[in-house]
């Protein structure tokens, strides 16, 4: 199954993430490496929140990440939320649906 992680970033965020970004992106590139997250990145103008695709059976993968990633437990993520998405189209869809 996929999931979206959703985070919003505090105003301050650009400015205080330096002190905790390499510690964030270990955590991310080993949620990498062991096929959890598929994609991740900040939105840009405004950089206000963050979307993160993840692939596990169940969400709990994406809450477990969530509670080691320095970004919350520093406070950068004012808010977040966890997505199950339904894929369907592509080659890496979960629930592959092609027209008739």
């Amino acid at each position: 199954m996929h999931y979206l992680l959703f985070y919003e970033v505090t105003p301050d965020y650009l400015q205080r993430r330096a002190e905790y970004r390499d510690e964030h992106l270990a955590l991310a590139w080993q949620a990498q490496e062991r096929g959890e997250l598929i994609l991740g990145g900040a939105l840009a103008d405004p950089a206000d929140c963050a979307v993160l695709l993840f692939e596990a059976d169940s969400d709990e993968v994406v809450k477990n990440f969530v509670a080691a990633d320095p970004y919350v437990k520093n406070g950068l993520v004012s808010s977040w939320r966890v997505r199950q998405w339904t894929t369907v189209v592509g080659d890496d869809a979960t629930s592959p649906v092609r027209p008739s």
